[in-house]
């Protein structure tokens, strides 16, 4: 068993079904399979051989070919929904109608009035749901966004954010049926992490694009100007890549996150270019067991949210994402579909 500092506490041992055997499922089984709280119990894919195949490689309990029939099972906790988020509605309703509480990737839908009635059926149902967006479960987050606030480098006031992955080759970004393009697959990240440093006091928003032939953002540079004179300046792409650092400038220094899509260390330098000092994460199993625990505590406290990712951050963010998609003029098949 793998030890960290997340500090586990005493509850039942929970058991995870893995809905989606992608790459992402295989990183939930592994962390679910060394937290002491949980047991990576069910995968379920539409292929039953496929599901075999990841049970065995990766000590899953059991497998099912088809993702009702693992809803149906009463000895699953929590559904982990590992599919492209083009389906996370309907996988996660699915989940919901059958009372199951849910943990889902990001983005946690293709648009907003999905969201909202995801939600607001998850609300009536009273079911625990979740948006597994792991950065703003991770303890060293909370770090960074203490530095902002702390005097550690005087009054910030700039922020940078890039993020970028050569993967134009990928299905999944290509085609508009998929929600594809960068912002939701990767943009989300730079907007969260600019939300959870500067706040949500956005008095306007500025935005350039490149697209695809496909009609996909595949270039994407956003400005985010703040009431209170600050400016988040954020940028994602999906041609090359990219430094992935987020920087945030003050009057007294700056300091540099070296990945926001994972931060491991954050650099801080005195306003003439000095190192000071080094902040570094601490032990992880893979990142993903902050948000897993975090659904287990609100799970084990009668909650159906998580204090880290509320629905109304949830909301905001899917809000930001349709406007933006919406001025570019990127749109997908399930934006005209009924909810």
């Amino acid at each position: 068993m793998l030890q960290n500092t997340l500090i586990m506490k005493k509850y039942k041992k929970y058991k995870i079904g893995i809905l989606g055997a992608g790459s992402i499922a295989r990183a939930m089984a592994w962390t679910a399979g060394q937290m002491e709280n949980t047991v990576a119990y069910a995968v379920a894919s539409r292929s039953m051989d496929k599901a075999r195949a990841f049970a065995e490689n990766h000590n899953v309990e059991r497998a099912y070919g088809s993702y009702e029939e693992m809803l149906d099972d009463p000895e699953v906790d929590l559904v982990y929904v590992a599919t492209p988020h083009s389906h996370h509605y309907e996988h996660a309703r699915m989940c919901i109608e059958r009372g199951k509480s849910v943990l889902c990737e990001k983005a946690f839908t293709a648009n907003l009035r999905q969201a909202e009635a995801l939600l607001r059926l998850a609300h009536e149902r009273k079911v625990f749901i979740t948006e597994a967006i792991w950065t703003r479960y991770m303890p060293f987050t909370k770090t960074i966004n203490a530095m902002v606030n702390d005097g550690t480098i005087g009054t910030p006031m700039t922020l940078t954010a890039h993020l970028s992955y050569p993967i134009t080759h990928k299905e999944r970004i290509r085609r508009p049926e998929l929600a594809g393009g960068a912002l939701l697959d990767i943009g989300l990240y730079n907007i969260n992490f600019a939300l959870m440093a500067f706040g949500t006091d956005i008095s306007e928003i500025s935005s350039a694009v490149i697209k695809s032939d496909e009609g996909m953002d595949f270039q994407d540079s956003i400005t985010f100007k703040y009431a209170d004179g600050k400016m988040a300046a954020l940028q994602c792409n999906v041609f090359c890549a990219g430094d992935r650092q987020g920087i945030v400038c003050g009057d007294k220094g700056y300091f540099i996150v070296d990945n926001i899509n994972n931060p491991q260390r954050a650099d801080i330098y005195s306003a003439d270019h000095k190192l000071m000092r080094t902040v570094s994460c601490p032990p992880q199993i893979t990142g993903y067991e902050y948000e897993v625990q975090a659904c287990i505590d609100a799970l084990e406290h009668g909650r159906l949210e998580c204090e880290d990712m509320p629905h109304s951050e949830t909301l905001r963010v899917m809000g930001l994402l349709d406007s933006l998609r919406m001025e570019w003029g990127v749109r997908y098949p399930m934006d005209d579909a009924e909810v």
